[in-house]
Formats: structure tokens, C-alpha cells, sequence
């Protein structure tokens, strides 16, 4: 029982997390090789400054990707990729009655609801947030 106790304090939210993380780095990663592609998909959706659109999808999905990765400042960053993912999910998967729109869109909340048992538990014992105490603005609960 003790062994089990031990993987899911350490080992299991590191993977939960590397697992979490790489849907935002490999879409960053994409949308940073593709920008034109990415700024039309963008402006395509009738969203304003799509260019500027595209820097905060980077900024959100590689930094909040890299910061997941490494579990510093997680909840937070948890917090703000969930956040994130259920707003894109709603602005660019909108088309429910699409079968694969709404697929992608319960991928988006699905997501979203992971990233909120981050929120809610923290990143583990494997984490730059584990080396360091927790303390006023940078503790959520």
C-alpha cells in the first residue's frame, strides 16, 4: 500500500503532467513552423487582431506548456491552460452539430478538466514547486 501511496504522490503526476503538457507544446510547436496558416485559421474565425491572437496562443501554449513540464508555478499554470482551452474550445469548436467539432470541443473541456485536478492537487513530489514553499499569491486553494 505504501508503494502506492509513494507512485501517486511522485511518479504519477509527473506523468499527468508531461501528458498534459505535450498537447500544448506540440500545438505551439505547429503553430510556431505554420504562422501564416495559424493567423488565417485565426482572422478566418472573425477574431480581432489575429496576429496578436497568434503571440498569446504561443506565449500560453509553449510557456504554459514548458511551465507545466517542469511544475513551476503549476497550479497557476494549470489554472490558465485550463481556462485557455475552454475558451479556444468554444470560439473554435463552436460547430457542435459538426461531429468532429464537437469531438474536438469535449476534447477542449476534457482537457481543461485535468488540468483542474492540477489545480486542485498540485504537481506532485517531482516539480520545481515541491523544492520551494508555497506561500501568498502563489498558492491557489
Amino acid at each position: 500500500m505504501k508503494n502506492a501511496i509513494n507512485l501517486s504522490n511522485t511518479v504519477l503526476p509527473l506523468v499527468a503532467r508531461l501528458l498534459l503538457a505535450s498537447l500544448f507544446l506540440i500545438s505551439g510547436i505547429g503553430k510556431l513552423s505554420a504562422p501564416a496558416a495559424t493567423i488565417g485559421y485565426i482572422t478566418a474565425m472573425g477574431l480581432p487582431f489575429p496576429t496578436l491572437g497568434y503571440v498569446i496562443a504561443l506565449i500560453v501554449e509553449l510557456g504554459g506548456g514548458l511551465l507545466l513540464v517542469f511544475g513551476f508555478q503549476t497550479r497557476l499554470t494549470a489554472l490558465a491552460l485550463a481556462l485557455f482551452s475552454i475558451v479556444t474550445g468554444l470560439v473554435f469548436h463552436s460547430a457542435v452539430g459538426d461531429q468532429n467539432q464537437m469531438i474536438h470541443l469535449l476534447k477542449n473541456i476534457s482537457i481543461a478538466g485535468g488540468l483542474l485536478q492540477v489545480v486542485a492537487f498540485g504537481a506532485g513530489a517531482f516539480s520545481l514547486d515541491a523544492r520551494k514553499p508555497v506561500t501568498g499569491a502563489a498558492r491557489i486553494a
